[in-house]
């Protein structure tokens, strides 16, 4: 098994604490009892292949692929040999379609993987669209996730225990389950199908030293990124082959990269440092989805300790940061702020973290906006709307406008704000799903407006 974690870690949206409890619905574009418009739908993306070492490139490789996330290692290399099949069973959200149908284009044309979806019939891959209840049955955490030697919910809970569920065990990949919630925001669901894809094929591990990556347990890139097609694209070279050690990998790895990422010869590496098992613990004590208060702040402190004994002055800091600012939100804005610009600042200098920008930039803007400093708070968000878009990142992209329009707001810029409100709507309900979920986004933004106190 391995699931992608639900976590209030990532940058989670639902973070832009209201500072005024007023009644806002009477000031509010779109009421409660108004209809919203329609979904919108990403139709294309910017996702190039990276600038990175092929020395780099190779350590991650290796981490990636012969570690679970539990530390534990791999014996051996493991892929699919062949054609790959892909198909889905169960009651179906009505984006998954559209969004299997891209990620497999993807896949077919950036990781040159010859992958095909089929129907009515038995594949190498089954997706599973089911209730998220079911999967909080057996794994109470997570969101989603895909297991080994499995095609369905009863082959799984009969096998979860066995050698044949033991990701260490497998030795070639010939059957595989994917289990996604049908009954969220068609958001999520995308985003676990590319992560529990990408897995599903490719490297069973996640490394919090990768920036650019769905291969990181921060939750912040979640459609695939040019990073993980070149890593999936070298997992597939025909120069790998199910049951080679490490060694071996590690010795072909220069010239599958060589042929791939050319760039990569010329470019000096970097040799970044592991992540510390107890960072990692630290993080997920600080915003798990069941510790203390108490417990967050513990966390946060000793993620922050351990980056700047670490002497990290890449995103791994800057995420730290960010966790001790959502820790402190409630009950120390002002400091949680000065964590927000530290991370903010970390980012900046680390190449790859253009969404992370963005996702602290919801949270300074929306500090401004609660000070009614709506220039300000312009200035901030101005710069990651495009990035937003262009990650194909609806839930970042419909909160960043929503603020946007509540700084216009504060302008005295109505007509405007109201046509970027307006069109943030069809965003959010593709990213925060039911119509109740989106208008509690828009009364929890406006509640941020100091006007509308």
């Amino acid at each position: 098994m391995r699931s992608r974690i639900a976590l209030v870690l990532a940058m989670a949206l639902n973070a832009c604490t209201p500072t005024s409890g007023g009644d806002v619905s009477r000031l509010m574009t779109v009421s409660d009892s108004g209809a919203l418009p329609s979904v919108k739908v990403f139709s294309s993306g910017s996702h190039f292949a990276p600038l990175r070492a092929n020395n780099d490139l190779a350590l991650d490789f290796i981490d990636l692929s012969f570690k679970l996330e539990s530390g534990r290692e791999l014996p051996v290399f493991t892929r699919f040999e062949g054609p790959i099949t892909v198909t889905v069973t169960g009651n179906q959200p009505s984006s998954l379609q559209y969004d299997l149908t891209r990620l497999i284009g993807r896949l077919r044309s950036e990781a040159q993987i010859n992958i095909t979806q089929v129907s009515g019939r038995a594949a190498n891959i089954t997706i599973n669209a089911v209730p998220r209840s079911e999967i909080r049955k057996v794994l109470p955490q997570a969101a989603c996730f895909v297991a080994p030697n499995a095609s369905n919910m009863e082959e799984y809970r009969r096998t979860r225990r066995t050698k044949s569920a033991n990701w260490s065990q497998l030795r070639s990949r010939e059957k595989l389950a994917i289990f996604l919630p049908n009954d969220v925001s068609p958001q999520e669901v995308r985003d676990c199908l590319h992560e529990e894809l990408a897995q599903a094929l490719g490297p069973l591990n996640d490394l919090y030293r990768l920036p650019d990556s769905v291969f990181n347990d921060d939750n912040v890139h979640t459609v695939l990124t040019g990073f993980d097609m070149m890593i999936l694209r070298a997992y597939y070279s025909p120069m790998l082959h199910n049951g080679m050690t490490r060694g071996q990998v590690a010795a072909t790895l220069p010239h599958i990269l060589r042929q791939i990422n050319p760039r990569g010869e010329s470019i000096p590496a970097k040799f970044s440092t592991r992540t510390p098992i107890q960072w990692k613990q630290a993080i997920e004590s600080a915003l798990g989805p069941a510790t203390s208060e108490p417990q967050r702040r513990k966390g946060a402190t000793e993620a922050l300790r351990i980056a700047t004994a670490m002497g990290w002055q890449d995103q791994r800091r800057a995420f730290a940061h960010y966790a001790m600012g959502r820790v402190l939100q409630r009950s120390d804005p002002q400091i949680a702020q000065q964590h927000y610009a530290l991370a903010q600042t970390y980012y900046a200098t680390t190449p790859g973290t253009d969404l992370h920008l963005a996702y602290v930039a919801t949270q300074l803007s929306a500090y401004a906006i609660s000070k009614g400093e709506g220039a300000h708070a312009l200035q901030l968000i101005a710069p990651h709307i495009e990035t937003a878009r262009q990650s194909e990142n609806a839930a970042l992209l419909s909160t960043l406008l929503l603020l946007r329009a509540e700084a216009l707001d504060l302008e005295n810029r109505a007509s405007e704000a109201k046509a970027v409100r307006l069109d943030s709507l069809g965003w959010a309900r593709y990213g925060f799903g039911s119509d109740w979920a989106v208008r509690a986004k828009l009364r929890e933004i406006a509640s941020l407006n100091p006007l509308k106190g």
